[in-house]
């Protein structure tokens, strides 16, 4: 995965309440066995009409927004079925972070899994954001994860995370990498182990 560090770009803001998976990755894109093309499945509702051309009145499809890698979005966000096709299409398109006051639990821990950072922050700081990033002039965002803050125009925001998701979205670490990163503790662990239990160890012939 990518790591998350120091991050600058356009956020767009998606002010609509419980917006769920669906909403996020249509089922018709959940077919495939590999992740490929995802990206054009990312709010395809919204983005596209029946005719597959581009809605112009949907904020991901107007300029400054097109190259949105931030969504400030509504609560509950990511509600629904537990599709992880959703996080994966929106890194696809680009999206680094997610900020917004609630996300749905299982789709809050698919982010972290996937490196897609998402931010919580009180009601009323979201509202400032929306406000801000609703405007062509000042919709660019700094966020700093190691400093743990949000900056945009006029605006200086700070977020909490817990340190291990922290420390994997910087390191760009999925669970695999995690547990990579710790294989000498575990190759160590093994050979004690086994000294401990020889009979566990697999007869050779």
């Amino acid at each position: 995965m990518e790591p998350f560090e120091r991050v600058e770009g356009v956020a767009a803001p998606l002010p609509a309440a419980n917006i769920d998976t669906d909403v996020i990755m249509p089922k018709q894109f959940l077919k495939g066995i590999d992740r490929s093309g995802l990206d054009r499945g990312v709010f395809h509702d919204l983005r596209f009409d029946a005719a597959g051309a581009l809605r112009p009145d949907f904020i991901l499809n107007q300029a400054p927004w097109r190259q949105a890698r931030f969504l400030v979005t509504g609560p509950n966000f990511g509600c629904g079925s537990s599709r992880e096709h959703a996080v994966w299409g929106l890194s696809q398109l680009g999206i680094r972070a997610l900020i917004g006051t609630s996300f749905a639990g299982i789709f809050f821990d698919n982010c972290a899994r996937n490196g897609l950072l998402a931010v919580t922050v009180p009601a009323d700081e979201a509202q400032a954001l929306m406000a801000l990033v609703a405007r062509p002039e000042t919709c660019g965002l700094v966020i700093d994860l190691a400093r743990q803050t949000i900056e945009g125009e006029g605006l200086r925001l700070t977020f909490d995370i817990d340190e291990p998701r922290k420390h994997a979205l910087l390191n760009g670490l999925d669970a695999v990498g995690l547990a990579l990163a710790r294989a000498d503790e575990i190759r160590a662990f093994e050979a004690a182990h086994l000294q401990r239990n020889p009979w566990l160890a697999a007869r050779r012939p």
